[in-house]
């Protein structure tokens, strides 16, 4: 996995599919059987970040994939 600051509240990821999947798992897991003590607006905000990460996976299905950016 790596991460890279692009602005002061932007980050860019790459992670390898196990990885991702892994942190979604754990996402929907929570969303699923929240923890009583869970404010209610981290779980919305939660469950908005799976909806847009069902909606991006939907469209990567529609593109061809990316060639790899050359590291500098």
């Amino acid at each position: 996995m790596e991460l890279e600051r692009v602005r002061l509240t932007v980050l860019r990821g790459t992670f390898h599919v196990y990885e991702l999947a892994a942190l979604v798992a754990a996402a929907r897991y929570v969303t699923d059987s929240p923890p009583p003590e869970m404010p209610a607006q981290l779980l919305e905000q939660l469950r908005g970040l799976l909806d847009e990460y069902d909606e991006q996976v939907r469209d990567l299905s529609l593109c061809a994939p990316a060639r790899p950016q050359s590291r500098k």
